[in-house]
């Protein structure tokens, strides 16, 4: 009887390509659909920003334009910012503080005292620095009869002056109506609030509108009698709270004069 010779069964080593052949069909079919996706959302970018320019133009806020530069002229145009304005600046500050172009306190107030010489005599105008900057103080004697903001026929002549030295210059203002402590309540005004405020709108009023002062430069506030630059017990103190301030802003803090160098300026 013969014997049946066995036959061995022969050993593939290179079934570990089609598990590694598997592996890359689907790496390769995974990166093919990212790429799909990001095709179609540009594309849909596209259609969107295509949709909405043709709606603009039915509306006739773009022109139709087939030329090369009709994208270049449908651009927004950029945004130029803010205004810049020229710095005042406090002369106290540490030396090399001041960049280039700013411009002193000093020499704006000495152009402010020049051109308000006859009114700083009569006691009607006073300067002097605080933490803002310089600070132009119109009083109420000289500029509005009591309890009332309409100005007085002689305060166009000193907010002229005022405009003049500033809005050559560039320069950014605030203004502030200030009363004493005594409580106010006529036909016209119910608080000291509605004085100090309707007496700065009307001032800023009259520097925009007769003075030429651009109006983008300038603010008002309405301070009531809770910003006094001297105490409510005398007449004398009463007269100097009741004011306009015209603060000239300062790009860098100014330090506040004594009440003796106010008083020196003044007079």
């Amino acid at each position: 009887m013969s014997r049946r010779k066995k036959k061995h069964e022969h050993v593939n080593h290179e079934r570990w390509l089609v598990s590694y052949a598997d592996f890359i069909t689907l790496l390769f079919a995974f990166f093919v659909v990212l790429y799909s996706s990001s095709q179609v959302d540009k594309r849909k970018m596209m259609q969107v920003a295509a949709a909405i320019q043709g709606g603009f133009q039915q509306m006739g806020v773009f022109s139709v334009s087939t030329g090369p530069d009709a994208q270049a002229k449908a651009a927004p145009a950029p945004n130029p910012g803010p205004p810049s304005f020229p710095r005042v600046i406090n002369d106290l500050a540490p030396p090399g503080a001041h960049p280039k172009g700013d411009v002193p306190l000093s020499q704006i107030r000495n152009q402010l005292e020049t051109a308000l010489s006859e009114e700083i005599a009569k006691h009607q105008v006073e300067m002097r620095l605080a933490p803002d900057g310089l600070v132009v103080s119109l009083r109420e004697v000289g500029f509005f009869k009591s309890g009332d903001a309409q100005p007085l026929p002689g305060a166009e002549k000193v907010l002229t002056h005022v405009a003049d030295v500033l809005g050559k210059a560039g320069f950014q203002i605030r203004v502030e109506g200030h009363t004493d402590d005594i409580p106010i309540n006529n036909s016209h005004y119910h608080s000291n609030w509605e004085l100090s405020t309707a007496r700065a709108t009307q001032v800023v009023l009259m520097m925009v509108k007769q003075c030429g002062f651009q109006p983008e430069r300038i603010s008002v506030a309405g301070y009531a009698q809770y910003h006094p630059v001297a105490v409510n017990t005398t007449e004398e103190g009463r007269r100097r709270n009741r004011r306009i301030d015209l603060v000239v802003i300062a790009a860098t803090p100014a330090a506040p004069e004594t009440p003796a160098e106010t008083s020196s300026a003044a007079h």
